[in-house]
């Protein structure tokens, strides 16, 4: 069927209870969630959606584009309201905006902020587990520090992407990387001091960020080192990637800077 209108919905999503973005057989996934939703909305008027990109299993999403395809004109603010009345409270529509029917909210340029939130030394309390992850261990945070602005730039990320295509391309532009002390997520629950990886690129790759902070903790722990990191992100290195990977929970999608 092909649809003449199209729309881009600025989601939230607490992904701790779903098995990522993607529709899979036998699974609760996200996409599948915003659909069953929309199709309480809609009722009988056809409508297809994208997603702006995949998630993980567990990870959340501050700010998540979604672009919807129908045949209906329909009235933004009621339909904010009616689709937010039949969203779980794991999520929230925050707005919507008709686009050209060529827009293509994959393919469009946009600059991604992801957030790694964690803590460590004794254990968390459970209620913390969906937002942060803990380390058991005494982390060296000024050494992280250090080891997180050298994957700013651009950089050759074989080691920090598991299951590639054929056409991946693994040079890629960090923005931005930062460790800093979490301000963002609070709660009365939470440790009296945690912390979070703050990076900021155009794209990034399967499991790439977890990768990093999987590494990052390794050089807070004292066994990798900065020349460790340095010789990873060259483009003679090895090859092959990492295998120590971060939960995921601690992974926040928290911004998309996208251009309409």
């Amino acid at each position: 069927m092909k649809y003449s209108i199209s729309y881009v919905i600025c989601l939230q999503f607490l992904g701790f209870r779903f098995s990522g973005w993607q529709k899979q057989t036998n699974a609760k996934t996200l996409h599948d969630m915003v659909d069953k939703s929309l199709s309480f909305v809609f009722e009988d008027v056809n409508y297809k959606t994208i997603g702006i990109g995949r998630t993980d299993a567990k990870v959340s999403a501050n700010m998540y584009y979604l672009q919807m395809f129908t045949n209906c004109e329909i009235n933004e603010d009621s339909f904010l309201h009616s689709l937010n009345s039949n969203f779980s409270p794991d999520f929230k529509a925050i707005s919507i905006q008709k686009v050209d029917r060529s827009f293509n909210v994959i393919n469009s340029p946009k600059i991604k902020e992801y957030h790694y939130y964690f803590s460590f030394g004794e254990k968390n309390h459970p209620f913390a587990a969906p937002f942060l992850v803990n380390v058991d261990e005494v982390l060296d945070i000024n050494v992280m520090r250090q080891a997180a602005k050298l994957f700013e730039g651009e950089h050759y990320f074989h080691k920090y992407c598991t299951k590639p295509s054929v056409n991946t391309i693994f040079k890629r532009l960090i923005i931005s990387c930062e460790i800093v002390e979490n301000t963002i997520l609070t709660a009365s629950f939470f440790p009296e001091k945690s912390y979070v990886l703050k990076v900021k690129g155009k794209g990034f790759l399967r499991y790439q960020i977890r990768l990093m902070m999987a590494t990052l903790f390794e050089v807070g722990k004292g066994n990798l080192d900065l020349q460790f990191i340095k010789d990873s992100l060259k483009e003679d290195n090895d090859r092959k990637f990492l295998r120590n990977i971060a939960p995921a929970s601690g992974l926040q999608l928290y911004d998309i800077d996208l251009e309409f």
